[in-house]
């Protein structure tokens, strides 16, 4: 079983790294739009409609993997369009844009449409959520027993008590229907799903182009700051409070003391390194941030009720 995760995680990657964004680079720096503060991908799926943006594109053409006049435009943009090669692309990042594009444009503004994809998504994904959940609690049901195991065995390192302990541990994961691997299978699954999402909006224009509430979907935190649009510090806060919630929630069914403690310090790195990357993440990945993290935070809460009644 270890062996055949190993090597779904290695095929992963390898998608991963297929078809991903790549930035217009000069002297090795990424170019960035001085409007937006959003770096300029030269490989992008469509043709910028914003006069300004494409003239800027325009500059790098010579850079661009596909060239500008041969790119369909954003409203004519289809998944079969542009022969970028890789499967990653092929499946995820095209067919995504393409149903954020479209649904865009039906309801006329990118960033709502990519608030409402990103939801239906983490609604596809409820079955998944649920069992994970559910495993997550009978962990906590289990953790007394599992901890009398680890005393009973603590220090024993000859080949007849590992057996113990392990058959032991098994007896335990088969009385509260645990399985080790499907903790990882939500995770697992949204990872590209994330990645794909990411991809989808850093290679589409139009996305970049439109404006939420004032903010502008291409542009940076840092950048909107600067330009004196103070909104976006709010933006950056909602980042911040609903990644830590998520998060929070998460680590409720922690382990042994010396896990949690794991647990506790990857908590505090993560929401370190997110609080930074949030001001530099455009607006548009930032929606999609807030609203699936607030929307996983409430349907946890509402999942282990109704748990608890059924108790």
């Amino acid at each position: 079983m270890k062996k055949k995760i190993k090597i779904s995680i290695i095929v992963l990657l390898l998608l991963l790294t297929v078809g991903c964004t790549k930035y217009i680079k000069e002297d090795k720096k990424v170019i960035q739009y001085e409007k937006t503060g959003q770096s300029l991908t030269s490989n992008i799926l469509c043709q910028p409609s914003d006069d300004e943006l494409y003239k800027e594109y325009l500059k790098y053409d010579d850079k661009l993997i596909t060239k500008l006049e041969d790119l369909p435009t954003c409203k004519e943009f289809k998944p079969s369009d542009i022969k970028y090669k890789g499967l990653w692309e092929s499946l995820f990042v095209k067919p995504l844009a393409y149903i954020i594009l479209k649904f865009g444009y039906l309801v006329k503004n990118m960033g709502i449409s990519v608030m409402i994809i990103g939801l239906l998504i983490r609604l596809v994904m409820l079955p998944i959520q649920i069992k994970t959940v559910k495993q997550s609690e009978n962990m906590k049901k289990a953790q007394p027993e599992l901890s009398k195991i680890e005393k009973k065995y603590a220090n024993k390192t000859d080949n007849e008590s590992l057996m113990a302990k392990s058959q032991e541990t098994m007896m335990i994961y088969k009385k509260y229907e645990l399985n080790p691997v499907s903790g990882c299978l939500l995770s697992f699954i949204q990872l590209p799903l994330f990645f794909a999402f990411l991809e989808a909006i850093n290679r589409v224009p139009a996305i970049f182009e439109g404006s939420f509430l004032s903010m502008n979907l291409g542009m940076t935190p840092t950048a909107g700051i600067a330009h004196h649009n103070y909104i976006y510090i709010i933006l950056v806060v909602l980042i911040i409070v609903t990644t830590y919630l998520s998060f929070k929630i998460s680590m409720q069914s922690n382990q042994s003391d010396e896990m949690a403690q794991q647990m506790r310090m990857m908590f505090i790195f993560m929401i370190i390194m997110i609080s930074i990357a949030s001001l530099s993440l455009p607006t548009a990945i930032a929606l999609y941030w807030i609203v699936t993290n607030g929307f996983a935070v409430v349907q946890n809460i509402i999942i282990k009720k109704l748990m608890e009644k059924r108790k």
